[in-house]
């Protein structure tokens, strides 16, 4: 494939997750791509360090920048005044506006679809009923009705604007034709595992999970089901949840915030089983588990069934209920697993696999492009 000029499009930089795991391996891939993003907040980020990131307008607006959550109907202005019909490939890595970006009839997009917008589709009514906005939820109640419609209708059309997407699993694949009415190829996020296949397995008396502390996490649940069942449970990671989560749970329960990345992986080694309450889009933290070797009891829904196997990796429930996962925990508790076939299974999603696909794929339809262009 000749030398192109390439851009990579993120949503935001303020917060990270497994969309940014995605584009570090993209802008790996491509180093010399710039990345646009509508805000960047550089030290939660050393890894873009030397890359090339360009922020929109809202990034000079301190409340934008940190609290974008609460004006979704200003997010996707500064996508769409971004022109970058001056590359020959344009990748966004998408979970909300970012595919909005103007691109013109010499320029390939590709949109590798984290998810479409939750808060327009499938979340939407549980938004309604978990809102991030403090004393504000009441008002954010009365007007985001009112406007929905409208950011649905402009992020279908945005998302017309796209030549070409990739889903982060099949589950959102389906996500994808349904709201998008887009077909997409599936090719799954990366997981950095090599560290972690190194570990040694020591299996210790608690479950684990890592995870930010909000809402949609279900942290909640498992707080519920673990003060029923008394089993010890560390909890790992930041977020308004925390100290909310912290006051309800009971003394089995630990919550250690923020720790290394060797600590979070000798966590990961020692614990019994990784607890994965959330219906994710795709999870790259329960197979960073299973690739220490360590089972994962996750809830059956989301992307988590397409790696997890009940009974041979782990164990998944069906109902995000206290006492369905108090169930799924006991049926854990009189079963053995086997981490080599566990670790086995996590080898699939390497980095290494994300790339090589990630690369035949855009090489695939660089080619097609070109040949229906004339280029």
């Amino acid at each position: 494939m000749a030398k192109l000029r390439v851009a990579l499009v993120h949503h935001w930089l303020v917060s990270r997750g497994g969309a940014e795991t995605v584009l570090y391996e993209l802008h790996r891939m491509w180093p010399e791509a710039p990345i646009y993003t509508a805000a960047y907040i550089p030290k939660k980020f050393p890894e873009f360090s030397q890359a090339d990131v360009r922020t929109t307008f809202l990034d000079k607006i301190p409340l934008l920048k940190h609290k974008h959550q609460l004006f979704p109907i200003f997010l996707g202005l500064p996508f769409k005044t971004l022109d970058m019909s001056q590359y020959d490939l344009v990748i966004s890595s998408c979970a909300a506006e970012a595919k909005y970006v103007r691109t013109g009839a010499k320029t390939l997009h590709i949109c590798y679809c984290h998810t479409p917008v939750r808060y327009y589709w499938s979340d939407y009514e549980w938004r309604l009923k978990h809102l991030p906005y403090g004393p504000f939820n009441w008002l954010a109640r009365i007007f985001f009705p009112l406007v929905v419609g409208i950011l649905r209708r402009i992020d279908y059309k945005g998302a017309q604007g796209v030549d070409v997407y990739v889903a982060n699993s099949k589950f959102i694949q389906k996500r994808i034709k349904r709201y998008y009415r887009r077909d997409s190829t599936v090719i799954y996020p990366p997981v950095s595992a090599q560290a972690l296949l190194q570990l040694q397995r020591n299996e210790r008396d608690y479950y684990l999970i890592v995870s930010r502390q909000v809402a949609s996490k279900r942290i909640d649940l498992a707080v519920d089901a673990f003060n029923e069942l008394g089993l010890r449970l560390k909890v790992v990671g930041v977020g308004e949840e925390l100290e909310p989560q912290r006051a309800r749970a009971k003394a089995n329960i630990e919550f250690l915030g923020w720790v290394s990345d060797e600590e979070r992986n000798r966590l990961m080694a020692g614990a019994r089983a990784f607890v994965f309450p959330a219906e994710e889009d795709f999870g790259i933290v329960p197979l960073e588990a299973m690739a220490a070797g360590t089972p994962v009891i996750a809830y059956n829904g989301g992307g988590a069934p397409e790696y997890i196997t009940d009974g041979e990796t782990g164990v998944l429930f069906d109902e995000q209920t206290p006492q369905v996962l108090a169930e799924a925990v006991k049926r854990f508790d009189g079963m053995k697993f086997d981490p080599e076939t566990i670790r086995s299974r996590a080898r699939q999603f390497d980095v290494q696999v994300f790339r090589q696909r990630m690369r035949d794929f855009v090489e695939a339809e660089w080619q097609k492009f070109v040949a229906g262009k004339g280029r």
